[in-house]
């Protein structure tokens, strides 16, 4: 019998039953007169008046009144850069150690904050993702298995006296020494800065693991599965770590990557979603009855909602100044909104670039609709990353492909658009293009009816290119890095297409 197995199942029960008591309602209005209070005598919180915000009668709409919505590049105009620079008491108490570096989508390079207040939230936010296993009632002898995380590298690099890399990195780095007998691959082969030799060296030992659970970025876990299975000369990945149960996805949606990993598999694996972002870690699955995510309301960021709606959003995708936020309790179902957090890492009213509508208000449970920036709209087609997901699994579905990568641009041709589609399959798979493009035109207009009229005026046709999977990923390794949390951008504007078009072309 798994006594130590025992025990800590007994232990994520009661974790399960703590959480299950939050109110996201109460819980939101006791993390903002946290962070207020806790800031209050930072240089923003000075600005911005937090101690009178604090005692306001309703902190939370004196709150709303009073700071502004900032993107990235506002929020680091006006006070990160200080922060960067070494500056301490600007945003949160004290010196910011580390920053979360990566290439950003609604910004070309972010170095956000990292402070201790943070990296505590994420361990938390570690727990509520173990409430989720809970609710799948595995055997007590998994949890005695060994917990493979494989991301970025964590050797951070020192940077005018503080240490930067990606968050996940971070947090890697960071791991409670209690934690460090179940991790793997383990932190000397973690800190390789080489992602295929840090691979090479994670499949020497492979063989040597007892792994239970796997977490990181599909795509690059895909790829670091099948070195295993062939350097052990397996078939599979159970071959190789045959009481491998769970896998904790994250980042990107795991759909596209479904049947990829059941070839990789001989048994089925529990998929468990997760929403860690530089700026913290906003939600988890805690479900198996729902892919959707709980957010994490009790945990040190608070949260507001602005539907995502072309009067609330500028010209250059930041949020409009009068557009209303909306409080936890009054969400409505089903409705794209802007996600807007304010952190224990400073970020005050931030747009983290991301869009969710939630799935259950009772449950504070969301999916990840999209990227602000991400959203094609040239001609009114009103089209959320969410809707072209779910028409690309819908179009592998039909033709019985994978199409794991894809990107879109919307393109102006003598006074026409068109949109201009780039699917990644695998080098073997053979389909005729426009077939394709047909399908994936009448997929579009069956399920968004903005889209539907905008093919009957300005959108004029649809195009689909062909390409391999591989040039999707080489084009990553080389524009920004190979591993971590690296995404391939859904939606390219004017510039960045043009590049990405010049790239296919000399590498087809």
């Amino acid at each position: 019998m798994a006594i130590i197995g025992e025990i800590i199942k007994k232990s994520v029960e009661t974790v399960d039953r703590v959480f299950s008591n939050t109110n996201p309602q109460e819980a939101q209005e006791k993390v903002l007169k946290e962070l207020l209070s806790k800031a209050e005598d930072t240089a923003f919180g000075k600005y911005y008046q937090f101690e009178h915000i604090r005692k306001s009668e309703n902190i939370r709409d004196a709150f709303a009144k009073e700071v502004p919505y900032h993107d990235y590049d506002q929020l680091r105009e006006a006070w990160w850069q200080k922060v960067i620079d070494g500056g301490e008491d600007i945003t949160w108490p004290g010196k910011v150690k580390f920053f979360a570096v990566s290439s950003g989508t609604t910004s070309s390079r972010k170095h956000i904050p990292v402070t201790e207040d943070m990296l505590q939230s994420i361990r938390r936010a570690g727990m509520q993702q173990v409430r989720g296993i809970a609710d799948f009632d595995l055997p007590a002898e998994f949890f005695e298995k060994e917990i493979l995380m494989f991301g970025s590298s964590t050797n951070l690099k020192e940077v005018n006296g503080h240490l930067e890399g990606e968050i996940s990195s971070i947090s890697a780095s960071q791991i409670p020494f209690w934690f460090e007998g179940f991790y793997r691959p383990g932190k000397e082969i973690s800190s390789i800065d080489d992602w295929d030799v840090r691979v090479e060296e994670l499949a020497k030992e492979s063989a040597n693991w007892d792994i239970g659970a796997i977490s990181g970025i599909p795509s690059w876990i895909e790829l670091m599965l099948k070195r295993v299975i062939e350097f052990n000369n397996a078939e599979t990945i159970h071959d190789v770590w045959p009481n491998l149960k769970v896998y904790t996805s994250g980042g990107v949606a795991f759909e596209p990557y479904k049947k990829a990993f059941e070839k990789l598999c001989s048994k089925e694996l529990i998929v468990i979603d997760t929403y860690l972002a530089s700026e913290g870690y906003i939600a988890t699955q805690i479900r198996k009855d729902t892919d959707a995510m709980a957010l994490i309301t009790n945990n040190g960021i608070y949260f507001e909602f602005i539907p995502f709606l072309p009067e609330n959003m500028a010209d250059d995708g930041s949020i409009n100044q009068n557009a209303k936020s909306i409080k936890i309790e009054d969400v409505e179902e089903g409705v794209d909104y802007v996600l807007v957090i304010s952190t224990v890492s400073g970020a005050w009213r931030y747009m983290i670039g991301d869009t969710i509508a939630f799935t259950s208000k009772e449950k504070a449970e969301i999916k990840i609709t999209g990227r602000t920036k991400h959203f094609l709209n040239v001609v009114g087609s009103q089209l959320s990353v969410n809707q072209m997901n779910k028409a690309i699994e819908q179009l592998s579905e039909e033709f019985d492909c994978q199409i794991k990568e894809f990107t879109v641009a919307a393109v102006l041709e003598e006074d026409d658009y068109l949109h201009r589609w780039y699917l990644g399959l695998d080098a073997n798979v053979k389909l005729d293009k426009t077939e394709i493009a047909e399908h994936l035109d009448e997929i579009l207009k069956e399920n968004n009816k903005n889209y539907k009229v905008a093919r009957g005026k300005a959108l004029k046709r649809v195009e689909v290119k062909l390409i391999t999977e591989e040039l999707f990923r080489k084009w990553t390794e080389e524009t920004k890095q190979k591993g971590g949390q690296v995404k391939i951008p859904r939606v390219m504007k004017e510039k960045d297409f043009k590049d990405w078009e010049s790239y296919v072309s000399k590498n087809s």
